[in-house]
């Protein structure tokens, strides 16, 4: 019991962001982190001990994040008051607002499992074979999704360069510079 509470202290954090990633609610981002580590525990006979626990754990949280869409309820006609948040706003938006805007681009352009395979790449520091592992997948098919994935966020993160209107000068051999936008 003491091991497995060592796990849960050096895991939760970890867990909690990449269920949040999936809820948008820290409420049923809890409720699903905190299914995963009851899952966990009761599954820990099947863990295999020569791979890393981390893989492990990280499967079973994003089978629960799909066992949770699945059976999502409908939203109701009223959202529930957020607890105020006392530290001090523009040092959080400032710290944020980078990491943020870009996970949720890549949620708008990115397939659920390209999305994950990311995430656990980047934000978890996960190696290949541990994401192989945690996704279900080969690791040929995961260095597919995070090559595909890197390339559509860089197709929407770099920016594009517009050629202006044929300009009267340019005929008579003054070159234009491209405007970068």
């Amino acid at each position: 019991m003491d091991a497995f509470e060592e796990l849960l202290s050096r895991y939760e954090k970890r867990v909690y962001g990449f269920v949040f990633q999936h809820c948008r609610n820290s409420a049923d981002a809890s409720e699903v982190t905190q299914e995963t580590f009851v899952r966990a525990f009761q599954a820990l006979d099947q863990f295999d001990v020569r791979r890393p626990f981390s893989g492990w754990l990280f499967a079973i949280a994003r089978r629960k994040c799909i066992d949770f869409h699945r059976a999502k309820r409908p939203l109701l006609d009223f959202e529930l008051p957020e607890i105020a948040d006392l530290r001090d706003p523009a040092r959080l938006l400032s710290e944020s607002e980078d990491r943020d805007n870009l996970w949720e681009l890549a949620k708008q352009r990115l397939s659920r499992i390209q999305f994950d395979v990311l995430w656990l790449r980047y934000v978890e520091g996960m190696d290949i074979a541990e994401i192989a592992r945690a996704v279900r997948k080969t690791k040929a098919h995961v260095k597919v999704l995070l090559f595909r994935a890197r390339k559509i966020m860089a197709e929407h993160l770099t920016p594009k360069v517009v050629a202006p209107e044929p300009h009267p000068i340019a005929r008579a051999g003054v070159t234009i510079k491209p405007i970068v936008v």
